[in-house]
Order: structure tokens, then sequence, then C-alpha cells
């Protein structure tokens, strides 16, 4: 499966959706959220007396290795990424991929 990159997203919870919609029109055709909660919050709160919200959402977006890119940079661009504390986003190389029948251009 060395032509499948996954795409991970982790913003602030309520951002999901717009930053998905930008990654669809960039070539996703779907994705998974998931919600989470980051474990900086109470270092955050204890040194700088500042509220920071710890409810995550996940993005998790499969795509084709030489289309990934696109939507990475849409995913940048519409989490607004490259400002401080707003999330992050990474790929990883998926190995081993089962589940995806309905996706042609998934299969080998």
């Amino acid at each position: 499966m060395e032509d499948v990159k996954c795409i991970m997203a982790i913003v602030e919870r309520g951002r999901a959706d717009k930053i998905i919609e930008k990654a669809k029109k960039a070539g996703a055709k779907g994705a998974t959220i998931m919600y989470g909660r980051g474990t900086g919050e109470t270092e955050a709160k204890r040194f700088l007396n500042i509220h920071v919200e710890s409810s995550k959402e996940i993005i998790i977006i499969l795509a084709e290795k030489e289309k990934y890119k696109p939507i990475f940079d849409a995913i940048v661009e519409a989490g607004e990424l490259k400002k401080p504390g707003t999330g992050i986003v990474f790929t990883l190389a998926i190995d081993e991929l089962v589940g995806l029948r309905h996706r042609k251009e998934f299969e080998k």
C-alpha cells in the first residue's frame, strides 16, 4: 500500500467541518473525525493562568500518494495551522489497508 498516505490533523473542537470542506474541494473523497482531549491544559493553566481548550477534533483522511499534497495544503490553509496554537497536521505512510473495497482507487 505504498501508494496511500494518511493525513492526520488535530484541531480545536468545532473547526473540523470547515477544514474537511476545503479538503474535499482539494480532492479528498471523505474524512473521519474523532474527538480527543489534549494533555497540556493543566500545565498551561498552572503556569500561564490562562484557559486552554483541551477538547480536540482529530481528522483522518486517506489519499493517494500522488494526490495528497493539495489536500494537505488545503488543511493547513483552512485550519490556519501555520499560526501558533491552532493545531497540527502530519502524514503517515500506510503499510496495510483493508476495508476500502468501495474505493477503486485504493484497490490493488
